[in-house]
């Protein structure tokens, strides 16, 4: 599996997507786009129903309820990662990541443009609020990575 840098300021929720199903950003937005979603949207980074569509459009299978972040040892292997909480009059917001416990050791991929690296090891310096577990992953994708490393992806017709 690899990150996927989101092309939009706001496009955080499509990249997670894109990295989970192994498909680009471009992709997973024109994915997004003809399910009504728009990374313009604030309901794709202030709620999780658009996240989740698009992972089912991927045949992603993820928990059906988000769980607080306690620790990043009690993280699953796989999961979406809410940062960067925060309040905005009576609504909250949050930075979609994606972390995966892989063979190399943990990793979070941040898809923010600006950032250098965007496989994230400074745990310190993240603030997790809670995370969404990642139950499976489609057999359309094949090459994920999620068996060997990383990767090249392919997305194969079910």
């Amino acid at each position: 599996m690899k990150p996927v840098v989101q092309l939009e300021r706001t496009g955080c929720g499509i990249a997670s997507v894109a990295a989970l199903a192994g498909v680009s950003y471009v992709e997973a937005k024109r994915a997004a786009n003809r399910l009504g979603i728009l990374a313009d949207d604030s309901k794709l980074w202030s709620e999780t129903g658009y996240v989740r569509r698009l992972l089912k459009e991927y045949g992603i299978r993820s928990a059906r309820t988000e769980a607080p972040f306690t620790s990043w040892e009690a993280l699953p292997d796989l999961a979406l990662l809410a940062i960067k909480w925060h309040r905005e009059r009576d609504r909250t917001f949050w930075h979609w990541t994606v972390f995966w416990r892989g063979p190399r050791g943990p990793v979070v991929f941040d898809s923010k443009r600006d950032l250098r690296n965007h496989e994230r090891t400074d745990f310190g310096r993240m603030r997790p609020t809670w995370f969404i577990r990642i139950e499976r992953i489609s057999s359309c994708l094949t090459g994920s990575g999620l068996e060997r490393g990383y990767g090249s992806t392919k997305r194969r017709r079910c």
